[in-house]
């Protein structure tokens, strides 16, 4: 059976002014399958943020190509990049990023309500399964204060599930846990991967979840380059 490609990075290189110009990425290149989990790691630094960015279309390359089911990213208007983050794109950061004046049922469905879109009964049900899932089904009516550290995590991956997207983007997603909350997440991360066919792909300093993905790969030189 052939393996459908998601996303595709060519020849991608991007460097930021200064007092000298600084390089993070030189002619970086990768291509990830659709439903696979990956690893981008690397020395802090190295520009793992940056590669997330650009391929959440949160910042465009200097050069070179980010392709998305087919679609060629730097071409698009910011209009069409914004709908295309909403509809097709996941993210996880360190931080949580709840609104702490919403409950966790209105944090989830907040990106819903963009483009004029409005909280369906498809929307609901999938966010009251997912929070079920991953064990908040008590806690729809909780603010983000009132939960743990993991409980308000897992409300954010829910958030960044709920639009169905084909890619997940997960920036330090333990970093801000203690070991037993992150070793939670990251196991909820992989599954998640598996029972809801989304292609992930985590920026991690842990060695421990990087070897939860199935693929590795280190960011030096301003390349990505294979590890496992």
């Amino acid at each position: 059976m052939s393996v459908e490609t998601l996303l595709t990075l060519t020849g991608v290189s991007k460097s930021y002014p200064g007092a000298k110009r600084l390089s993070i990425l030189r002619d970086a290149s990768l291509s990830v399958s659709r439903g696979e989990s990956l690893a981008i790691v690397g020395p802090s630094g190295s520009g793992k943020t940056t590669v997330l960015n650009i391929l959440g279309t949160l910042d465009l390359p200097d050069s070179g190509s980010v392709a998305l089911d087919g679609m060629e990213l730097t071409r698009l208007s910011a209009k069409d990049l914004a709908r295309t983050r909403n509809q097709k794109i996941g993210f996880v950061f360190q931080q949580h990023h709840l609104l702490p004046q919403l409950s966790v049922w209105e944090n989830v469905l907040l990106p819903c309500l963009a483009f004029a879109q409005k909280s369906s009964k498809s929307a609901d049900e999938r966010a009251f399964r997912l929070l079920g899932r991953v064990g908040l089904a008590e806690r729809l009516d909780h603010l983000p204060g009132q939960l743990s550290g993991g409980e308000r995590q897992r409300v954010a991956v829910v958030r960044a599930l709920i639009q169905q997207p084909s890619l997940l983007l997960a920036d330090e997603p333990t970093g801000a846990l203690d070991r037993q909350s992150a070793a939670e997440i990251g196991q909820l991360l992989v599954e998640l991967n598996r029972e809801e066919g989304v292609t992930l792909i985590t920026v991690t300093h842990s060695p421990e979840l990087a070897q939860r993905m199935g693929r590795t790969v280190t960011l030096a030189d301003g390349k990505l380059v294979p590890v496992r």
